[in-house]
């Protein structure tokens, strides 16, 4: 009765000074081949280039707009929509400053920006889950004791709210990592391999904007006849910056004496600026799985195959994410075997009016939809009699067709009215004195 105790007691007891392995030492790099460059690249600093920005921003945007919901599977082996008041509580407000987009949002973000999120189950004093806190992934180390069971070191912050550095089990963090290139319990972000194309874009902008601050004017030297004094070479140059540079560029300017200028530094179209800066874009989308489309890089594709365009970029890119937002959830809440988490993604696979009016009346034509669920997926009310299927009476089994055909009286008609469920349609038998009324108005009309 009271094991739940026992199990929340044991998970706040602070293990015992065994030898640990801490797992950061895994990465010591943050991209493939920096220690020998002797470069850094920090998040902050990649992060300011607009394609990993987009990309990283995208994403998160897009799986935080798809809300989390429980479902149960029924004895017919349909998954539905079911309640449970602490569980969709909790799917609404994981924590007391963030609501599910927000909450969503940080996760993915930690994880794309981190390569790993630590989401820390706080319980109450039934042992139950009553929040769910997102950590700074700088501030939580993964540990390995010498029996081979994980724990996660956990240091203060402001969102823990832990008054001092405390060691939990594994079962009190929800651990989503991403790229687990060198070790199963560490993720890799994305950019360890777009990190150098990154840098490389950010130069290129930052170039480019020092370059146009100066008028676009290239920097180059002052030629002058004969032998100039190193203090006149000074003066010289001193004049030419603060009279034709900066604020003063693209005035006119004056020089005596048989000096002249000469510009040594190439243009922006010899650079080819714009394409170097077009495929770091590339490279950056490439290591997110995102369409360069989306990110402002390359030409839009046709508007009239948005429906696989979006299956597509789910597919390649969102999918494994979300579900594994999905698996790790029913893990911490205990779901197993007919109930689970499941994010909607309606709202991103959602086609254009055209196209889903006519895929939902596909769907009530072939009996897949009755016309009140087909309204439920427009947000429309049930009408009356709308919970039935519906199928024309023409539809026969291929069967009855073949019995009909072999039949030697061509005049038998099927019944005007049959059920779906009917497999052959019902005949009625003509009598003699019918059929060669018939047959006589058949001739009268061939004649004709």
């Amino acid at each position: 009765m009271f094991g739940f105790l026992k199990r929340k007691e044991k998970s706040l007891q602070q293990p015992s000074n065994r030898g640990w392995t801490s797992l950061l030492s895994w990465i010591s790099e943050p991209f493939s081949g920096a220690w020998q460059r002797n470069m850094e690249v920090s998040n902050p600093t990649v992060l300011a280039y607009y394609a990993v920005f987009s990309c990283v921003s995208l994403i998160a945007s897009d799986i935080s707009k798809m809300p989390p919901g429980l479902k149960a599977k029924g004895s017919d082996g349909v998954w539905k929509d079911t309640q449970d008041p602490k569980l969709n509580k909790l799917f609404n407000k994981p924590n007391a400053f963030q609501n599910r987009i927000q909450f969503l949002e940080t996760w993915v973000n930690s994880k794309l920006c981190h390569g790993n999120t630590y989401v820390m189950k706080v319980r109450n004093s039934a042992g139950a889950i009553t929040e769910l806190r997102i950590l700074d992934p700088d501030k939580v180390t993964p540990l390995v004791a010498e029996d081979g069971s994980v724990f996660y070191q956990i240091s203060p912050d402001n969102i823990s709210g832990l008054p001092s550095q405390i060691t939990v089990p594994a079962r009190e963090i929800i651990h989503d990592r991403f790229n687990c290139l060198f070790h199963p319990l560490i993720g890799v972000s994305p950019i360890y391999a777009c990190g150098m194309a990154a840098m490389q874009g950010k130069h290129i902008l930052e170039s480019s904007a020092f370059f146009f601050k100066n008028g676009g004017k290239p920097s180059g030297v002052i030629t002058i006849p004969g032998t100039v004094s190193e203090e006149k070479a000074r003066e010289i140059k001193a004049n030419w910056d603060s009279g034709y540079t900066g604020e003063n560029a693209g005035k006119t300017g004056l020089l005596s004496g048989g000096a002249e200028y000469k510009a040594v530094t190439m243009s922006a179209v010899d650079a080819e600026t714009v394409q170097q800066s077009k495929l770091s874009a590339e490279m950056c989308c490439s290591a997110f799985h995102v369409p360069a489309y989306k990110v402002g890089v390359g030409e839009m594709p046709s508007y009239d195959n948005i429906e696989s365009l979006e299956q597509q970029y789910y597919s390649q890119c969102l999918q494994v994410l979300i579900e594994s937002i999905e698996v790790l959830l029913d893990e911490a809440f205990d779901l197993e075997g007919n109930r689970g988490v499941e994010l909607d993604i309606s709202s991103l696979l959602r086609m254009d009016s055209e196209r889903r009016m006519k895929t939902l009346g596909e769907g009530v034509k072939n009996t897949i939809l009755t016309p009140n669920e087909a309204r439920k997926k427009e947000n429309l009310p049930p009408v009356d009699g709308g919970d039935a299927l519906y199928l024309q009476q023409q539809n026969y089994s291929l069967p009855a067709l073949a019995r009909r055909d072999a039949s030697d009286d061509p005049f038998k008609t099927a019944s005007a009215s049959r059920p779906v469920q009917q497999e052959e349609p019902a005949s009625k038998a003509f009598t003699a004195d019918e059929l060669m009324a018939m047959k006589a108005m058949v001739r009268g009309m061939i004649a004709k």
